[in-house]
């Protein structure tokens, strides 16, 4: 018996048969069976495959059936379509399903939108190359090689979508997002970092202890790690790890990879690549935003408090940079009356997202605040879709308040907006300050508040240099319960 499977006058016979077009959807799909030959030709990333032994008649017949030459699988392979569904539904799989998810979205999308996705991909990617005729497929080639996409990280690629308004991709992508984290639940066992705490009647009073934890199933994982198989509502404190490794009851867990989403929204433009830079080295799974209008912020804050990542993570980061009101932001809309910051905070509560109980929610909010007398005010009702009913039925407060739901961290700094007008380029002395503080590693192993506090102290030392109509107003809240250290301590 021969090592190779195919004979390779066959190979060569389906070679001819394919355009340029279809050869580069079948290289891609083929991209992760031989990663060493990611740059070969098809013909020859097909030899090569086939004297690996990763090649077969069903290999070759998916590989067809993907790119719809339905014509080839009957008159070369002598085989039918509905014959090769029949394989591909006992799960005799050659192609990775997010292969195949980014194949078909790249036969859905008109020559002008990719070149739209590449006009919007500009500042997440600088460096590349972005030629007129770039396909989607090379595309996305290019986002890999930046560690901008991946099977588990389609995020950006989402929110392009969103922007050249092709909902239905969107929802491509969103099915395989859950047919993803589905297939994770049946296959790993569920993972949940929070104290034992109880809905709605979460406080700042810790619940009495209970050394006998009950109702849950222990499985020791790869790593000798107890992961804990919680039953719903009622959730136990996750204990992992050697013994020197525990965290101090009075302590936050952090020990997650990623230690958490930050997702950060940036309307002014001037902050993202520093906070990115900055959160990603204290090893949170970034996720930036700019320059979005209220509907489309609405619907990311959505999104992102569905993602089930949350659940094997140990926290949670929200950065929002806009103009707006002390109780709002307005994103880059000019003619609303904002979206209310009581409503943002409400998305990741424990009520709204059960994966972050028990674990801390920092939001960290720069306001440059618009005059009430150059707010432009258009009614509620003129909003369309979901947004308008949420509008609608939020409270906006007087002032900016911290619900008594625990775990969360609300440091809100105010600026005229004239500071924006005075300097446009300029990125926010508190956020600046912020950064500072997280990249140095001695005040990095200061608690979340004393970094605050110090964080305080630089800011107001700045408001005494500075023209009183451009200083920078603080205010914190937070209903933390235990010491929280982003950093090991």
């Amino acid at each position: 018996m021969t090592r190779c499977q195919v004979p390779a006058a066959l190979i060569y016979q389906i070679e001819q048969e394919l355009d340029k077009e279809e050869e580069e959807m079948m290289v891609f799909l083929c991209r992760d069976l031989a990663p060493d030959l990611a740059t070969a030709e098809l013909r020859e990333l097909l030899v090569a495959l086939n004297e690996r032994e990763k090649l077969s008649f069903f290999g070759l017949s998916e590989l067809l059936y993907r790119i719809k030459r339905f014509d080839l699988l009957r008159r070369i392979l002598k085989t039918e379509k509905a014959t090769v569904e029949a394989n591909l539904a006992r799960s005799l799989k050659l192609v990775p399903d997010y292969r195949v998810l980014m194949v078909e979205i790249n036969e859905d999308l008109e020559k002008e939108e990719v070149g739209s996705l590449i006009f919007l991909l500009r500042d997440y990617t600088p460096r590349m190359k972005m030629a007129k005729d770039k396909s989607f497929l090379a595309l996305v080639i290019d986002l890999e090689k930046l560690n901008l996409v991946a099977p588990n990280q389609l995020d950006l690629i989402e929110n392009c979508f969103r922007s050249i308004r092709r909902i239905d991709l969107i929802r491509k992508i969103q099915k395989y997002k859950h047919e993803a984290s589905m297939s994770s639940i049946h296959s790993q066992p569920l993972y949940i970092n929070a104290l034992q705490a109880s809905l709605p009647n979460l406080n700042l009073i810790d619940p009495p202890y209970n050394s006998g934890i009950r109702n849950v199933n222990k499985e020791e994982s790869q790593t000798g790690q107890s992961l804990i198989l919680a039953e719903p509502v009622r959730m136990s404190i996750q204990e992992s790890g050697p013994v020197s490794h525990k965290v101090n009851e009075d302590q936050y867990r952090m020990q997650s990879q990623p230690l958490g989403i930050c997702l950060i929204i940036d309307c002014i433009g001037n902050d993202t690549d520093m906070l990115e830079e900055t959160f990603r080295a204290l090893g949170y799974d970034v996720h930036c935003h700019r320059y979005l209008n209220m509907n489309i912020m609405n619907q990311t804050l959505l999104e992102v408090a569905r993602l089930q990542k949350h659940r094997n993570c140990d926290s949670f980061v929200c950065i929002l940079v806009s103009r707006g009101s002390p109780q709002s932001i307005f994103c880059t809309d000019h003619t609303f009356s904002g979206f209310p910051l009581e409503q943002i905070k409400k998305y990741f509560t424990a009520d709204s997202c059960p994966e972050l109980l028990g674990k801390p929610k920092l939001f960290f909010i720069q306001s440059y605040i618009v005059p009430e007398n150059e707010q432009e005010y258009t009614s509620l009702l003129e909003v369309d879709g979901n947004y308008e009913k949420i509008i609608a039925n939020a409270k906006i407060p007087s002032k900016v308040t911290i619900p008594q739901v625990a775990d969360i961290f609300w440091s809100q700094c105010k600026v005229d907006v004239c500071t924006l007008q005075k300097s446009p380029s300029s990125s926010s002395y508190y956020l600046r300050c912020l950064s500072d503080l997280l990249r140095n590693p001695h005040k990095r192993k200061l608690s979340i508040l004393d970094i605050h506090t110090e964080l305080n102290r630089r800011v107001y030392e700045w408001n005494k240099t500075t023209d009183p109509s451009q200083q920078y107003s603080l205010l914190l809240q937070h209903t933390l319960r235990k010491k929280l250290f982003l950093s090991p301590v």
